[in-house]
């Protein structure tokens, strides 16, 4: 049996039909050579709670091989969701993560009930809708934070009012020292003194008018025509393992197309990159072409940038590497798998790919510090991205059994 998960192609395969047991019995399996550390592993609650009727999730354990207790997170199907008969109907997926060594091929693990209660685990990764700056949403994990714009902040000023004024469907970086989440601290702190690194890391990156880190269009051979800012929200799952949300954009006009779009993020613990679901709405023609961008200009002023792009159709990437003045350098890259071609427009350098209505458009967006990060290099950078590249071409395979 196998299935198509929300976030990921995981195939997912029954060795025996699952039956009332002790143990949910799961061996995870890859074809790669390379370590896939922090590698999200995601079963249907459906087939844990056939083998396990009646589990709770504050009462059950994952181990590994060695009986080590791994964290979990249980995702709700829809929220508010109702279970009277414990059934399991109001969950969706039970997610925890291993780290494949080198070489590493297989991995074996339990899933089992238990009689004490399993602790609330450190968030790792996180999304929220943010008042105290206007409408921000912003989202992170131990690795690295991000934000974007609602309408509020696209808002004209009222007179005196200093009110900021920015028009993007961009997306910002915020780059991390630390592992553990900084997105309350921060916005608490007063808009602008993340802007300076205080031993926790900063918002240096640039996005103004840009599609900033993985930002979208629809490319009509010579111009983008890009959304206004998002327009409404939804989170759908919030650590501590793998957050998930939906930013919607109002329509706009592509060159007498009106389209639409809805981007579903998917944030997971230990990852450089988030992976994005873009969904365009439109009539009229079968295709358009969607574009990726990157900023040209993506430090702040007076860092006096070097950068260095690269263009691996091969395997669907577009990356700078960009070393500032007093910065530090930062890699950032998008990773979009059917990528056909390369363009650029004054704000940005874009990858291109087709897109139908209605049909989610799957691509990556990542980035890294050399001061936070073992990423110190563009060889080391341009490494990372093709390891990521080759992780999403070939995805884990999952085998379910269950033990007496």
């Amino acid at each position: 049996m196998s299935y198509k998960l929300s976030s990921l192609m995981i195939a997912v395969m029954l060795v025996t039909p699952l039956a009332q047991a002790d143990k949910l019995a799961v061996t995870a399996s890859h074809e790669l050579q390379q370590a896939r550390p922090s590698e999200t592993i995601t079963l249907p609650w459906s087939e844990v709670n056939k083998a396990l009727p009646g589990a709770l999730i504050q009462r059950i354990a994952v181990k590994d091989k060695t009986g080590k207790v791994l964290p979990h997170q249980v995702t709700n199907v829809a929220p508010l969701s109702k279970d009277p008969t414990g059934a399991g109907i109001a969950y969706g997926e039970l997610i925890f993560q291993y780290n494949f060594a080198e070489g590493e091929k297989t991995a074996n693990f339990t899933v089992e009930k238990i009689d004490t209660l399993i602790p609330v685990f450190p968030q790792q990764a996180y999304a929220r809708y943010v008042p105290e700056r206007l409408d921000d949403f912003a989202w992170e994990n131990d690795k690295i934070g991000h934000r974007t714009y609602g309408k509020a902040l696209s808002a004209p000023a009222a007179p005196g009012s200093n009110k900021e004024v920015l028009r993007s469907s961009g997306l910002d970086i915020w780059f991390k020292r630390v592992s553990y989440p900084v997105v309350d601290r921060w916005y608490n702190k007063g808009h602008d003194h993340y802007h300076k690194d205080e031993g926790e890391g900063l918002d240096m990156y640039n996005v103004g008018r840009s599609r900033g880190a993985g930002g979208t269009g629809i490319w009509d051979g010579k111009t983008l025509h890009t959304s206004d800012n998002y327009a409404s929200w939804k989170v759908i799952a919030n650590g501590p393992i793998r957050a998930v949300f939906e930013l919607t954009y109002d329509n706009w006009d592509a060159a007498g197309v009106k389209v639409a779009e809805v981007k579903r993020f998917t944030v997971d613990a230990g990852h450089y990159f988030d992976q994005i679901e873009s969904t365009f709405n439109f009539s009229g023609p079968t295709e358009l072409i969607a574009a990726l961008g990157l900023n040209k200009t993506p430090t702040d002023k007076g860092q006096s940038p070097v950068i260095k792009l690269t263009q691996n159709l091969a395997e669907g990437s577009l990356q700078q590497w960009v070393e500032q003045a007093s910065n530090g350098a930062i890699g950032i890259a998008i990773i979009l798998p059917t990528a056909k071609a390369y363009a650029e427009d004054n704000l940005n350098q874009l990858v291109l790919t087709p897109v139908s209505s209605g049909k989610p458009l799957r691509y990556y967006a990542g980035a890294a510090w050399d001061r936070a990060s073992p990423y110190n290099s563009q060889d080391s950078w341009k490494q990372a991205v093709a390891a990521e590249a080759a992780r999403i071409r070939h995805p884990l395979s999952i085998k379910l059994s269950t033990t007496p």
